[in-house]
């Protein structure tokens, strides 16, 4: 048996058993319970997602939305690296940057009673709070942001650049950390996004 041989009947084999153990762990609803999985680890696998959120196996992106789908919902952190994780079987896989990304988000309220709701690449939703945080990142060369939002278990989504220029229309200044700062509020928490006195005048 080649080793691509064995790679694919990995990947086949996974997502099998996603399907069965998905169902009867949650009827159909909700996320499988992945943080209760703890199988042996199997070897890594010839997959990535680059930080544009496109999966790559073997080199060639997968074109299937529901098979990308399939396999977000069995991802896994656990300290720096990420995991595809059945309760059978666990496949390490290359993540460039962030393993989502959030491609759009709706405003509901303003100032501090504001909520920001992220919809992800793979169809997830989830509203910045105390548990689902925002953060941004600035490049210590050229200044360029990158905006994240938690959406669940250390897993994050990159903010789209289209996204990121409506979140700053919303911004406002804050004191955080005993400093001023201009950022968002978002389920009553507020998340720092550059110090004011950094501002363009």
């Amino acid at each position: 048996m080649t080793k691509t041989t064995s790679v694919q009947n990995t990947v086949t084999v996974s997502a099998n058993a996603l399907a069965e153990a998905a169902s009867a762990a949650t009827k159909g609803k909700g996320l499988p319970p992945v943080h209760l999985w703890n199988p042996p680890f199997c070897g890594d696998l010839d997959m990535r997602i680059a930080r544009d959120g496109t999966w790559f196996y073997e080199g060639t992106p997968i074109g299937r939305p529901a098979m990308v789908r399939l396999f977000s919902t069995i991802l896994k952190r656990e300290g720096d690296r990420f995991f595809l994780v059945t309760p059978v079987e666990k496949v390490g896989i290359t993540v460039e940057d962030a393993p989502f990304v959030a491609v759009d988000f709706r405003a509901d309220g303003a100032g501090e009673g504001q909520t920001l709701t992220f919809t992800t690449n793979v169809g997830d939703e989830v509203t910045a709070g105390p548990y689902n945080p925002l953060r941004v990142i600035r490049d210590a060369e050229s200044g360029e942001p990158s905006p994240y939002v938690m959406v669940r278990a250390g897993l994050e989504a990159l903010i789209d650049r289209k996204s990121f220029y409506r979140l700053v229309e919303l911004g406002t200044e804050a004191e955080h950390e005993g400093r001023d700062w201009f950022g968002l509020w978002s389920g009553g928490e507020f998340f720092p996004v550059i110090p004011a006195a950094d501002l363009p005048s």
